[in-house]
């Protein structure tokens, strides 16, 4: 365990973590935390940063939201795409029930993205700040999975590489897995 007194790290180090967290795909999550711990920047600082790239997410995408909203009202093609996305969202808040309360905008955030936890939000009624508090709280939870997941699986390897490539091929193919096991056991249940 590093002492507080060892946490020394510059300003760049920490622009440079929080440069991978923008990233929108779920690569930054592995390499900005494997990154952060060679620069001796510590776990809670870390996640901070991430909360940042949440903060910054919300004030950029929420402004693009309410522009293809408004948009979707005047251009006949906008509107189908909005009418497909308001679809596409009911089939994937369906499972939640009718009324999609807070752990479940939570939980959705978590299991898909930030954007897709707060345009269910907006779905469900939530402002701004409720909206992103919901799918900021899921995507806070999915960070700290992944960043535990990083730090173990990098302390078993000693490898930032292959620890970054196992995680990544984990956070895209552990879904569909899951999926598919749990459509197995549902049938060998029957």
């Amino acid at each position: 365990m590093t002492s507080p007194a060892n946490f020394v790290f510059s300003i760049s180090s920490v622009w440079e973590v929080l440069s991978l967290f923008l990233i929108p795909i779920g690569g930054g999550i592995p390499a900005g935390v494997l990154l952060a711990e060679s620069r001796n920047i510590p776990w809670p600082i870390t996640a901070l940063l991430y909360f940042i790239s949440d903060v910054i997410l919300a004030c950029i995408f929420e402004p693009l939201m309410l522009l293809v909203i408004k948009l979707g009202k005047r251009s006949p093609k906008l509107a189908k795409f909005t009418d497909a996305f308001r679809q596409s969202m009911r089939k994937t808040t369906a499972v939640y029930g009718n009324h999609l309360g807070p752990l479940a905008l939570i939980i959705i955030a978590f299991g898909v993205d930030p954007m897709t936890g707060r345009a269910a939000a907006a779905a469900a009624g939530h402002r701004f700040i409720m909206g992103w508090v919901f799918a900021i709280a899921g995507d806070m939870l999915y960070f700290g999975v992944i960043m535990v997941s990083t730090l173990w699986l990098n302390s078993i390897l000693g490898d930032g590489t292959w620890t970054t490539v196992i995680i990544l091929i984990s956070m895209i193919g552990g879904p569909p897995l899951i999926r598919r096991i749990r459509k197995k056991w549902a049938q060998f249940k029957r």
